[in-house]
């Protein structure tokens, strides 16, 4: 069952510490994790047979895969008229 730890715990750091590289803010990324670790903990003390801290783990690198793949390519604003746009790099309005 140690074997099992370790694995999820380098699976997890090494998520965890890709994500810089990714187009994520960091404080998003933990969040996920977070999230992630409360929510295997509580399964991991419901289910039987798996501890709250192999939930935990588990729950953490899959908060974290989650938030990283689910980032949004554009942020939206809203003009004056309550129609919604991005900008691209350049300055210019895309709207939906």
């Amino acid at each position: 069952m140690k074997t099992y730890k370790l694995i999820g715990a380098a699976i997890a750091l090494s998520v965890v510490g890709a994500t810089p590289a990714l187009a994520q803010s960091t404080g998003q990324v933990a969040k996920g994790a977070l999230l992630g670790a409360g929510a295997g903990a509580v399964a991991g003390a419901v289910i039987p047979g798996l501890s709250t801290g192999n939930g935990a783990l588990i729950g953490a690198a899959g908060g974290t895969a989650i938030t990283v793949l689910n980032h949004h390519k554009h942020r939206y604003y809203r003009d004056s008229h309550g129609r919604k746009y991005y900008l691209d790099k350049r300055g210019r309005r895309h709207y939906r």
